[in-house]
């Protein structure tokens, strides 16, 4: 199947002809679909704290962050072109006239081009895009009033001005201040400085970026630097990394044969966001906040964001206390009835975790042990929003392969949504996941987990692509708080939606949520 060519372009990736092999067998069983047993909900599953255990875990946080090492993690690659798509298409078909000005005027929904223009000065960049305008000799209302809308939509996407659809979301501003914008990077900055910086006052942030950003984000980062650090008292430690071309997956045609370039080369192609799981594993931190680059708010809707991290950060600081006492007592052998008795009880009411029958008959030795491996595991604590009809993974309790159930967050592609009963459940999950996680990659003696060894690997997605005309079948790795995270312990916690404010369009960013008071 393969040549010396395709042995040296395998390598080059930085993968082995086994890992090549396991794709195309993937490609030819399939991916199963999860089965589901039922939504978690807030008395199933999903933890809802009062008042009281909300002050308790959030003075845990504070307490605890002075003495550990703290990461913002935000994945930030992605091309920012998704979020002006219908920039695009309206520019395709717009010609300024009576026919164009009906296209203009016929389209009134609020992610419209008809309502972006209209409340083009509401927007974070207008500023900035009015600027680029009068350089190139033009004005904004001037062209407004002429229905000259292509000219400022060039304005905004290409490098006539903005050149926004080649930036990623990081460098795109998002929110204006009296004192100036804002881009998303600099909001998690400012997010950083407020729920993650530890006693010695340094903040770090950890971006997932594209190799062309680098500069960018590096030159950004500079700019504004000293006046966040002076304005929070803190210091940053801002890192970066690349998606590893050894995450990349390979394509295949319709007879599941590699999938070749007109020079004949293999086509790899990148792996979703399941690829960031060795960027994650290589990340050295007590805890580790993941969120992704485009839910981030101003400043005067930021409490409750904080409030909330603490909180999940805290529980999962009070979770791990229990567990990493647990551990040490069964590897010093100090490990009484009592103590496999209170751990049963705590794993039961904290990580709804449901024991074997099978295990009630085993002997003390043999229960330590088994808790033992049940909880040597990484730890994530999933901050979870009410389903208000926001497309993303929600939480469910899922049927394992083997026997038992566990809890998930679970995508829409991996439901048999044929299956009337299973398409049933998922459409009744209370709850959703806004990409809201802490986690915990380090075991009870500090040493940091191989985190992919819980990884479910049959939870890849095959979807149909093309390439040159032709069409193809691509394989996504398992999703990083997917499948990359089956098997590690996951904790469910109700937060409020307001900490739920992302940008998928251009026009989000005329949001309340998002625009100056």
């Amino acid at each position: 199947m393969f040549s010396e060519k395709d042995f040296k372009q395998i390598r080059e990736k930085g993968m082995t002809v086994e890992d090549i092999e396991r794709q195309i067998d993937h490609f030819i069983k399939g991916s199963p679909f999860i089965s589901l047993d039922r939504p978690a909900t807030s008395s199933d599953g999903l933890v809802s704290f009062g008042e009281e255990e909300k002050t308790k875990f959030i003075s845990f946080f504070e307490q605890g962050i002075e003495r550990i090492k703290v990461v913002k993690f935000v994945p930030a690659s992605g091309a920012a072109s998704r979020m002006f798509k219908h920039l695009f298409e309206f520019r395709e078909k717009y010609t300024a006239g009576p026919s164009g000005e009906a296209l203009f005027k016929g389209e009134q929904d609020f992610n419209s081009v008809s309502y972006l223009i209209n409340h083009i000065e509401d927007i974070a960049f207008y500023s900035e895009l009015s600027l680029r305008l009068e350089r190139n000799g033009l004005n904004i209302r001037d062209l407004i009033d002429r229905t000259d809308y292509n000219t400022i939509i060039d304005h905004i996407l290409t490098e006539k001005g903005l050149d926004y659809s080649n930036l990623p979301k990081g460098l795109i501003r998002f929110h204006d201040y009296r004192e100036g914008s804002r881009t998303s990077a600099e909001e998690h900055m400012v997010e950083a400085a407020l729920y993650a910086s530890n006693g010695s006052g340094v903040a770090r942030l950890h971006f997932t970026i594209s190799p062309e950003h680098r500069t960018r984000f590096e030159k950004l980062v500079s700019m504004v630097r000293d006046i966040y650090e002076t304005r929070f008292k803190v210091t940053f430690e801002i890192s970066y990394s690349i998606q590893k071309p050894s995450t990349d997956t390979i394509a295949v045609d319709a007879e599941n044969n590699p999938f070749r370039n007109p020079d004949g080369s293999l086509l790899f192609r990148p792996g979703g966001h399941g690829s960031l799981l060795p960027n994650l594993d290589d990340i050295d931190a007590d805890l580790i906040f993941v969120k992704n680059i485009d839910n981030i708010v101003p400043d005067r809707l930021k409490d409750s964001t904080v409030l909330h991290k603490k909180l999940t950060g805290g529980y999962l600081l009070w979770i791990r206390k229990h567990i990493f006492g647990f551990l040490e007592k069964v590897r010093t052998n100090k490990c009484t009835v009592s103590d496999i008795s209170n751990t049963v009880e705590f794993i039961r009411r904290q990580l709804s975790v449901i024991l074997p029958g099978a295990f009630y008959s085993m002997t003390t030795e043999a229960q330590a042990g088994y808790l033992f491996e049940k909880l040597n595991r990484p730890i994530r604590v999933c901050g979870m929003v009410k389903n208000e009809g926001e497309p993303g993974g929600g939480p469910y309790w899922v049927k394992g392969r083997k026997g038992g159930l566990s809890l998930q967050i679970v995508e829409s592609s991996q439901v048999d949504m044929k299956n009337p009963g299973q398409m049933e459940i998922f459409r009744s999950a209370t709850h959703f996941n806004p990409v809201d996680l802490v986690c915990s990659t380090c075991d009870y003696m500090g040493n940091k987990f191989d985190l992919s060894r819980y990884v479910d690997e049959e939870t890849g997605f095959i979807s149909i692509k093309s390439s040159g005309g032709k069409s193809l079948k691509a394989l996504e790795r398992p999703g990083l708080w997917n499948g990359a995270m089956a098997d590690w312990i996951t904790v469910f916690v109700e937060v409020p939606v307001i900490t739920f404010n992302p940008v998928k369009t251009v026009n989000d960013l005329l949001r309340k949520e998002h625009l100056r008071e």
